[in-house]
């Protein structure tokens, strides 16, 4: 398979959710706390060596940002019921939510409540669940370490000769030169503003929302089009309505 078999709007939209997910992990680790929010490896590392030193508060603190990720991971998977990546499904709703908890997160980080750091956790769980494969390639749009072992098996095939999914090569390299967009932006946003850096991420999502409620529109008008183009001679209105209707929703 070709990395022409990638529609346009998967790599689109994953360089997006990247750099959005870059944007808030860079913020988080500049934050007082130095909190990572789009990646929970380092965090379970901190919460056995909190406890290993006796810290209780910071092992409760990073647990509650844990538990937060998963709550936006299962928010998402409550919204969408399915993880891969097919146009018709109700990102633009996960999308506004992601937007809605990035706000705020960033006024309440602005008044140095804790509070903000759980939202913005949360709303990197959301992201992440919200797409998690494409025709059976996996996709992380919130952290880069299953791309780079992806690259990794993939280069050493190539070495040998053997095949190699030049499709998910392709989708590895634009997800993790967005997600570094997304730290530069983010670390340049802090340094010149603060916790108010956050407010990109916020955009880009609910815009990003927007522009897939359109893609959505737009592709539906064409699939009911093209139905009732087949279908008008023979089949009746109250029927032709039915059958486009559920082929919109597929």
């Amino acid at each position: 398979m070709t990395p022409k078999s990638t529609p346009r709007w998967v790599l689109i939209g994953g360089f997006i959710l990247a750099v959005i997910a870059g944007g808030i992990n860079a913020v988080g680790l500049l934050s007082v706390h130095r909190q990572a929010f789009s990646h929970m490896t380092g965090n379970v590392t901190w919460v056995g060596l909190d406890l290993v030193g006796g810290d209780l508060a910071a092992a409760w603190h990073v647990l509650a940002v844990l538990l937060a990720f998963f709550v936006g991971c299962m928010l998402s998977g409550f919204t969408l019921r399915e993880t891969s990546a097919k146009l018709g499904r109700r990102y633009g709703m996960v999308l506004a939510l992601e937007s809605a908890l990035l706000f705020g997160a960033t006024f309440a980080m602005q008044g140095g409540l804790v509070a903000g750091e759980y939202l913005a956790a949360m709303a990197c769980g959301l992201q992440n669940a919200m797409v998690t494969s494409y025709s059976g390639a996996l996709i992380r749009t919130t952290h880069v370490t299953g791309m780079l072992t992806d690259l990794g098996i993939a280069l050493g095939h190539w070495m040998q000769g053997r095949p190699v999914d030049w499709r998910r090569v392709q989708l590895c390299v634009i997800l993790m030169s967005g997600f570094f967009v997304g730290c530069v932006l983010g670390g340049l946003g802090f340094h010149s503003m603060g916790y108010a850096a956050l407010f990109w991420p916020a955009g880009f999502a609910g815009i990003t929302g927007v522009g897939y409620g359109v893609l959505k529109h737009l592709d539906r008008h064409k699939m009911t089009a093209r139905v009732t183009r087949k279908l008008r001679p023979a089949v009746p209105r109250f029927v032709l309505k039915t059958l486009t209707r559920v082929a919109a929703e597929k």
